[in-house]
Parts: structure tokens; C-alpha cells; sequence
């Protein structure tokens, strides 16, 4: 397994990492153990969850309970912000008497004293952003939290908080967690850049694009029963499987068998190689599966397989170079 730093700190996280989502929505107690204990065999130490995960906290116990007492192996790294009662507005945001409240629910289910890298998960446009980021920089100076980061921010909402905590001395974020894969490319528009200037390592989600860059899926076939996209549908149509993407992953598949390697090679591998990417976060809903993540995240691209993918996927207009080392 390769580690990388999470951007400009001195935590070291390990290329691939597991997201932990499936955990009581898709996997059981027992099935989420058994992935857990596998990422452990396979040097995995990133699990990444959030308190709205899992009919709401579920997934977090699920993943307390199967680190046990490997927790301080590992990083955790879970997420705030997200509705927690379909009734009560202030369970969400980043106030600093929810983050106060969601940081200790978080401690409980998860059966630890302390998160690696606890996260904002959404922008809060209620809340001033000196406010959050003072209750995190507490959180942090108590040892309750040990780094923290952003999720779905776009380039100037990171550039503001950056600047908020620079001009405030308080802490920083140090990662930010977006959706991005091959198919999924708009953050190269104004995220990656703000994160190479400022530091931040990016933790893709969504890399495979729910399972449709893994080669399962097929066009003009309808989505094999079990799977993901097959049980969203129409949701599944429009967020993941559109017929523009479905169009470039036959185009991907072309270029893979060319260099004789996978498309779940492509997915994983490519992302790897970004030089702002610190940890590929996948979701899984067997071992195997994550077996065959952590193999393919091995994988690097050459420089002309680079351009030849970047012709396919990248955004409009808008070319950009192979990942620098």
C-alpha cells in the first residue's frame, strides 16, 4: 500500500481509502466488520463516514464497533453538517452549538475519545464561516479532533475559509472532499488549483461513479439486478449513467484495451496519480470488492495514455497535462 500526506500536514493516509457509507444501508453489522477487517489486512487506514450516514449514525456505530481495538491504527475521519432530525432545524449546520453537539454524538457512536479528521460536510450559508471554523479550532485544541477539512466546497468558499483561518490564526482545513472521478471533472475548474495553492490534499468520492466505471454495466443493457444503479433507476440515470458518460466509458474501454489493463485500473489508478489527490475514497459492499480497489489503485497511466484519456473526459476547452510526480 502507498501513503501520501493529507496535503500539507504530516498525516499520512493511505492511497486508496474506504468509505463507509454502504455500512447498515447496504451491509450488515457482520458484513461491515468483515470489510473493515479486510481493509486492516490490505494496509488500508482511511475509513471515512459521517454522522447522516446509515439511517443517521448507524454507519458510524458499524464502524466503531469493527475497528474495536485497532481504532488508534487507523484514521477516522467522519463528517458533520448534514440534517439530523427530519424536525428539528438547528440538528444541522455549522453553528458552534451543533458542531459542539454533533462532535460528542459523533465520539459515542463511533466508541473513541478523539476523530483524525473531522469534516464539515456541506457549506453553510447560515453560518459565518470564523464562526465554524473558531468551534473546530477549539475541538482541536481540546484533542478531540486532531485535522480538519471540507466536503462539497467549491474554489472560493475554500479560498475564504483559508484566508478566515490565516488572518485569524486558528487552524486551517487541511483536506477537501469531493465528488470526482474520470467522468466527474468539474472541480478541476476552480477546486484542484485552490487546493494545490493552499495545500489541501482533494479526497475524491464517487470515483467509480456508483460502479459504472468498473466495466459491470453495459450500454443500451439494462443495470444487473443487485447493483446500485439498479436499485436508484432513474436517479441512478441521471447522476451517474447519463448517456454522455455512458458514451465516454466505451471510448475508456477502447483505450484500456489498447495499454492491456482494466477500466477499474483507469478509475482508481488515474485518480491516484493527480498530484493534489491525497486518498481515493471508495465505498465497497464486499471484500472482494475492496481487494480489487486496493490492487487497482496500484496502478499508474503513461504520459500518452494520459492524453489520450484526457481527449475523452476532460472538460471542455480545457485541457490539462499529466499528473506531475
Amino acid at each position: 500500500m502507498e501513503y501520501k500526506n493529507l496535503g500539507h500536514s504530516g498525516l499520512k493516509v493511505s492511497v486508496v481509502g474506504l468509505g463507509c457509507m454502504n455500512f447498515h444501508t447496504m451491509n450488515d453489522d457482520a458484513e461491515s466488520a468483515a470489510i473493515v477487517h479486510t481493509a486492516l489486512e490490505l494496509g488500508v487506514n482511511l475509513f471515512d463516514v459521517a454522522d447522516v450516514y446509515g439511517d443517521r449514525g448507524k454507519s458510524e456505530e458499524y464502524l466503531g464497533r469493527a475497528l474495536g481495538a485497532r481504532r488508534a491504527e487507523v484514521v477516522v475521519a467522519t463528517k458533520f453538517a448534514g440534517p439530523m432530525s427530519s424536525e428539528r432545524l438547528d440538528m444541522q449546520g455549522g453553528s458552534r452549538r451543533y458542531v459542539m453537539q454533533a462532535v460528542e454524538a459523533s465520539l459515542q457512536r463511533l466508541g473513541t475519545d478523539y476523530i483524525d479528521l473531522y469534516q464539515i460536510h456541506f457549506y453553510d450559508t447560515n453560518t459565518p464561516v470564523e464562526e465554524t471554523l473558531r468551534a473546530l479550532d477549539d475541538l482541536v485544541h481540546q484533542g478531540k479532533v486532531r485535522y480538519i477539512g471540507c466536503s462539497n466546497y467549491n474554489g472560493w468558499q475554500i479560498t475564504d475559509a483559508e484566508w478566515t483561518a490565516r488572518t485569524a490564526n486558528i487552524t486551517p482545513y487541511v483536506s477537501a472532499q469531493n465528488r470526482y472521478s474520470l467522468l466527474t471533472r468539474d472541480i478541476e475548474k476552480d477546486v484542484v488549483p485552490v487546493c494545490e495553492k493552499f495545500g489541501l490534499g482533494i479526497l475524491p468520492y464517487f470515483p467509480l461513479e456508483s460502479g459504472l466505471l468498473t466495466g459491470k454495466y453495459k450500454k443500451d443493457e439494462p443495470f444487473p439486478e443487485g447493483t446500485r444503479l439498479n436499485k436508484w433507476q432513474q436517479f441512478a440515470a441521471s447522476a451517474f449513467a447519463s448517456d454522455d458518460k455512458v458514451t465516454k466509458v466505451e471510448a475508456l474501454k477502447e483505450v484500456c484495451q489498447r495499454y492491456d489493463h482494466s477500466l477499474l485500473d483507469l478509475a482508481m489508478g488515474w485518480l491516484a496519480s493527480r498530484p493534489q489527490v491525497s486518498s481515493v475514497i471508495a465505498g465497497v459492499t464486499s471484500p472482494t470488492q475492496l481487494e480489487q480497489n486496493v490492487k487497482a489503485g496500484e496502478w499508474r497511466p503513461g504520459s500518452q495514455e494520459l492524453e489520450e484519456i484526457d481527449e475523452i473526459t476532460a472538460l471542455p476547452a480545457e485541457r490539462f497535462g499529466p499528473a506531475r510526480s
